[in-house]
């Protein structure tokens, strides 16, 4: 994890109504709690502490809906674009409420056409396709939790 996703995740933590989040990623480890002695954070790799949240800058939280523009993985052996989880939270194939899916097997879709979403501490992110393409793979259930990095769709 770098500096400034360490920051972001203090940031929405003291958001938060949570007392108490810890994460293992890799290398890295996190441990916050709003409970006493402040707010502390870890790496092993980077060796970053932050002591209490009031020292880090204030970082501007993402609104109710949010797109999320996706990192993806090149998938050479299968073809195609791995479009990857940006953030831990409960994947959602659609919309809700009866409605359809935003895509299933097989469906083409476009540069920026929104793929799912992944729920965040309440806070709804559109995952949007990075390439123009087919969905070839679709590697989540609905209402799922993901990890981040874990591969939700293949396009190609």
């Amino acid at each position: 994890m770098t500096y400034e996703q360490i920051k972001e995740l203090i940031a929405l933590i003291d958001a938060s109504t949570l007392r108490e989040f810890e994460l293992n990623m890799d290398n890295t480890s996190v441990h916050m709690s709003k409970n006493s002695g402040g707010m502390h954070t870890s790496s092993d790799t980077t060796g970053v502490t932050v002591a209490s949240v009031q020292n880090v800058q204030q970082v501007e939280m993402p609104t109710a809906t949010s797109a999320v523009v996706v990192e993806t993985a090149s998938a050479v052996e299968q073809g195609g674009e791995v479009v990857k989880a940006p953030i831990v939270g409960t994947f959602y194939a659609g919309p809700g409420g009866g409605k359809p899916d935003f895509v299933r097997l097989g469906d083409k879709v476009k540069e920026g056409d929104t793929l799912c979403i992944l729920e965040a501490m309440k806070i709804m992110n559109e995952i949007v396709s990075p390439i123009d393409g087919e969905v070839v793979e679709i590697y989540v259930e609905n209402e799922k939790m993901v990890e981040y990095g874990q591969p939700l769709f293949r396009i190609r």
